[in-house]
Parts: structure tokens; C-alpha cells; sequence
């Protein structure tokens, strides 16, 4: 048996089996079947499937939503904080897509979901909203134009990493074209002109 703790089991078999087979097919006894741990054990630590992937989201997956919490405006340059942002942004996606796109095939349970969601006040807009702050904090402080859309800025460098895991998932190899920090580069040097 696995020397892990049973909460740190639970949320490394629902990060494998959410990966691996999406988050509509994974159940709460798979997970805890994986775990190896009853199902009454899972339960102590998460109130439901919804908990657990948002556990895993921020446990599991590339820290987008430390990253974008820890911004400050006026410190540090804004391309370097962008690029930042489109590399952890283009991981987490890369990663998430899978998960979640299996809920789109089933309306009651991407329904259920989304509620699950919103009860714990989070989902697929909040890096969105977190990157609109930042941007609209660095235009306070003088250093992006005064009539840049910034939430339309959020939006696009967010919309492009996530267009990057959707686009490239369905070749074989999955390989994009840029490497990773190109990519990244290019996108926060191309957004930032726009708005600077």
C-alpha cells in the first residue's frame, strides 16, 4: 500500500483518473477504488466530485491561479509578468483540456458541474477576472494605455493558450508548432503592444 497519506492518495488518483479517462467517466469510487481507500474515507476530505477537481486543479496542475493571485502592479515588467502568465496559462490548459472536455458531451453532468462550481465560488472565468485586475491595476498605475480594453486583453491571452491545448490535442504528437516559450513570448510581446 501506498505510504501516502489517504487526502494526498485520493487527490493523486482523481488527478490520474481525471487525465487519463476525463472528469465526466471518473466516479468517486474509482477514485477511492485507486486510492485504495473506501469511499466513506474520500468523503471525509471532499464534499463532492466538483471539490475534488478543483483540488486538483490547484494541487495537481501548473499554478495559474497562485500566479496570477501573486501579481503586483508597478513591480516587475509587464512583458516579463504576461509571458509568465501564457507559459503557466498554456500548461494548465494543456492538462485541464482533457480533464474537462468530456463534460461537454453530457449536459446533465456538465450541468451539475457547473453548479458545483459556482457553490464554491470558482471556475473556468476566475484567471480570466484575475488577469483583468492585474491589467486594470497596471492602467491605474500608468503603465498600460489609458483606454485599453482590459478585459478584452485578459481574454485574449488567456483564449490563446486554451486554443493552444484545444488545437494541438487532436494531431498526432500534439505538438504545436512554437516551443512553449516562444509561444509564450510571442503572445504577451504581441498582446502588450496592442495595449501599451
Amino acid at each position: 500500500m501506498d505510504q501516502k497519506p489517504a487526502r494526498a492518495r485520493i487527490v493523486d488518483a482523481a488527478h490520474d483518473l481525471m487525465l487519463s479517462i476525463g472528469l465526466a467517466r471518473t466516479t468517486t469510487k474509482e477514485i477511492a477504488r485507486a486510492a485504495d481507500c473506501s469511499e466513506a474515507a474520500l468523503y471525509k476530505y471532499f464534499s463532492s466530485k466538483e471539490e475534488l477537481f478543483v483540488t486538483v486543479l490547484a494541487e495537481r496542475l501548473p499554478k495559474l491561479g497562485n500566479l496570477l493571485s501573486g501579481l503586483a502592479a508597478g513591480e516587475g515588467g509587464i512583458e516579463d509578468h504576461l509571458t509568465d502568465i501564457a507559459r503557466q496559462a498554456a500548461l494548465f490548459y494543456e492538462q485541464t483540456f482533457p480533464m474537462a472536455a468530456s463534460l461537454y458531451a453530457e449536459p446533465q453532468l456538465k450541468h451539475r458541474h457547473e453548479q458545483g462550481m459556482r457553490d464554491l465560488g470558482t471556475g473556468p472565468h476566475r484567471p480570466i477576472q484575475q488577469l483583468d485586475a492585474y491589467l486594470r491595476a497596471e492602467q491605474d498605475a500608468g503603465r498600460i494605455r489609458a483606454d485599453a480594453d482590459t478585459y478584452a486583453a485578459a481574454s485574449l491571452l488567456l483564449g490563446a493558450c486554451a486554443q493552444r491545448a484545444f488545437a494541438y490535442s487532436t494531431l498526432p504528437g500534439g505538438t504545436p508548432p512554437q516551443p512553449l516559450d516562444e509561444f509564450a513570448t510571442a503572445i504577451a510581446r504581441t498582446l502588450l503592444a496592442g495595449i501599451s
